[in-house]
C-alpha cells in the first residue's frame, strides 16, 4: 500500500504546484507593477529633491546678485525682477521692503511688509516679523487703534516678539501722552523672560525718560 500511497502524495504536490503556478502568472503583472511603483516613486522623489535644490540655489544666486550692488535703486529693480512663490515670497518681500526703506520710500516698504502680513500661506513667523515692522515703519501715519491692535496680537503670551511688541505697546503709550501706562508697561516688561541685554538697555532708558528710576541691575 505504501507505493500507491505514495504516488498519491506525489500527484497531490504536483497539483499544488501547478496551481501555485498557475496563480503566478495570473497575478505576476501585481508584483511587476508594484516593483514599477517602488522604484519609479523612489526616481520621483530623487528628481523632485534635485529639483527643489535647484531652485533654491538658483533663488539665493538671484537675491545675492540683486543685492551686490551699493546702489539701493539698483538692489530694488534687481529685487523686483526676480520670481517667488510660498515661503520664497515672503522672504524676497521683506527684503524689498529692507530695500526700499534704504530708498526711503516708505510707503513701498509698507505695501512690501502689507503682502507678507496678509500672506495666510506663510509660516507665522514672516507674517509676524512683517506686521512688527510695518507698524514701527508706519509710525503716525498708522491710526494708534490700529496700531494697537496689531501690537496685541504680537503681543500675546506665547508669542515669539512678544519683547518686541511691548516695547512697542509702551511707546506708543509714551506718544499718546499716557505716561503712566508706558511707564508701567515698560517695568513690567523687564519681568519678562527671554529679553535681550539691548532691549533691556532700552527699556531701562524708556522708565528713566518717563520718570521712573533705572532699575538697579543696570545702574
Amino acid at each position: 500500500m505504501s507505493n500507491p500511497e505514495s504516488f498519491i502524495d506525489e500527484v497531490n504536490e504536483e497539483l499544488k504546484r501547478d496551481r501555485l503556478f498557475a496563480l503566478m502568472r495570473k497575478y505576476a503583472w501585481i508584483a511587476v507593477l508594484g516593483v514599477l511603483v517602488v522604484v519609479g516613486g523612489a526616481a520621483w522623489n530623487e528628481w523632485r529633491k534635485a529639483r527643489d535644490i535647484a531652485q533654491a540655489q538658483a533663488f539665493g544666486d538671484a537675491i545675492i546678485a540683486a543685492l551686490d550692488s551699493g546702489d539701493p535703486a539698483t538692489q530694488r529693480s534687481g529685487l523686483a525682477a526676480i520670481d517667488a512663490t510660498g515661503d520664497r515670497a515672503g522672504i524676497l518681500n521683506l527684503l524689498r521692503a529692507a530695500t526700499e526703506l534704504a530708498a526711503e520710500d516708505r510707503p513701498a516698504a509698507m505695501q512690501a511688509l502689507a503682502a507678507v502680513e496678509s500672506n495666510t500661506a506663510l509660516p507665522s513667523s514672516y507674517r509676524q516679523i512683517a506686521a512688527l515692522k510695518r507698524v514701527i515703519i508706519g509710525g503716525a501715519e498708522i491710526p494708534v487703534a490700529d496700531r494697537e491692535q496689531v501690537l496685541n496680537g504680537l503681543a500675546a503670551p506665547g508669542q515669539a516678539f512678544r519683547p518686541l511688541a511691548l516695547e512697542q505697546l509702551a511707546l506708543l503709550a509714551m506718544e499718546s501722552g499716557d505716561t503712566d501706562t508706558a511707564l508701567q508697561r515698560a517695568q513690567a516688561l523687564l519681568q519678562e523672560p527671554d529679553v535681550t541685554a539691548a532691549l533691556r538697555r532700552r527699556v531701562a532708558q524708556l522708565i528713566v525718560v518717563l520718570g521712573g528710576e533705572q532699575p538697579s541691575d543696570l545702574g
